[in-house]
């Protein structure tokens, strides 16, 4: 980047709907600071091959972050096209202006740039756009969502709750309002991610600490982390994140929830569905319910009572535990 972080720089590149779903994972930009903020729209409506990408940056961009931008987008390499000044107005609520409020089920979900008209009835949050995933727009954290207020109109009960791989706290504060008197934690693999859940968090009146009713943070790859193993079992837990780790951090989320114990899973293509479930299977838990949003199923299982050698049988934090084995993500 330039010495001159008030610049505001832009690059916009064509790309495909499978790169745009990839990007809006969050995938590709790891390790730059300040990363830019990446938005992808749907050029020619139900053309999977008509996308577009616009990247914003502070300040202006070198070679190398240009690079990992256009990586981004794999079936642009042919276009010739680079980063250009755009002109000193406030470039985050312009790169934000196009991105629509999301209303699922009693949650409405929104930015500062366009907060339109709160439905009747329903619980507003102010999530901004940024380098971490989970603002509400992709249909992952939506299917979350909706399986969330799905569980309470059901009249589920939660009273010890994780998000792993929270992105923006988003799923987090969700959970909290539908059971404000239960103990929560949100964790993820990106120190930045924490940051900005704990901007979120103040923006939107989440109160942070240890207590019930409060949101306890911890970045940590996977349950690494003493507060994440010291305030197991959890009776709920969320994790939206990507096939891949979903199925290697079974053993280990397993491992976390309790006896008759509720898991949302989410960050899956409708095609892995399949090896999630059975990897969650071979742990002892059963699928119980799966909603889908386009391409993207969120899956709800159970974990069987009395599963198992190494039982956990304390609820809630503090004190001590039998779950050893915490994994990696």
């Amino acid at each position: 980047m330039s010495a001159d972080p008030t610049e505001s720089w832009k690059l916009t590149l064509p790309c495909t709907r499978a790169e745009a779903e990839a990007i809006d994972m969050g995938e590709g930009l790891e390790g730059f600071d300040p990363s830019p903020v990446i938005i992808t729209s749907e050029e020619i409506e139900d053309d999977p091959l008509s996308w577009r990408l616009d990247a914003y940056f502070s300040g202006k961009p070198d070679a190398t972050i240009v690079a990992a931008v256009r990586a981004l987008a794999p079936s642009s390499a042919a276009v010739k096209a680079k980063a250009e000044r755009v002109p000193d107005e406030d470039w985050i609520t312009l790169s934000q202006a196009g991105i629509e409020p999301v209303h699922a089920a009693r949650f409405y979900v929104h930015t500062s740039a366009n907060k339109g008209d709160v439905p009747p009835g329903a619980h507003a949050f102010h999530i901004e756009a940024s380098r971490a995933f989970g603002t509400g727009h992709h249909q992952t954290t939506t299917g979350c969502l909706l399986a969330l207020d799905a569980m309470k109109v059901q009249g589920k009960r939660f009273r010890n709750i994780l998000d792993l791989g929270t992105g923006t706290g988003l799923l987090a504060f969700a959970a909290l309002h539908l059971w404000p008197r239960a103990y929560a934690t949100a964790s993820d693999i990106d120190a930045a991610a924490i940051s900005i859940t704990e901007e979120n968090a103040e923006v939107n009146g989440i109160p942070l600490g240890a207590g019930p009713g409060a949101l306890a943070l911890a970045a940590a790859p996977g349950l690494e982390h003493p507060l994440l193993i010291g305030r197991a079992p959890y009776d709920l837990i969320v994790a939206n994140i990507l096939a891949g780790p979903l199925i290697g951090l079974a053993p280990t989320i397993a491992m976390a929830l309790a006896e008759g114990g509720t898991l949302v899973l989410a960050g899956l293509l409708d095609w892995q569905a399949k090896s999630v479930t059975q990897a969650y299977r071979r742990q002892g838990l059963m699928p119980v319910s799966a909603n889908a949003i386009g391409d993207w199923p969120t899956l709800t299982l159970r974990k069987r009572a009395r599963y198992g050698a190494a039982r956990v049988t304390r609820l809630g934090p503090g004190g001590a535990n039998d779950a050893p084995g915490f994994g990696s993500w």
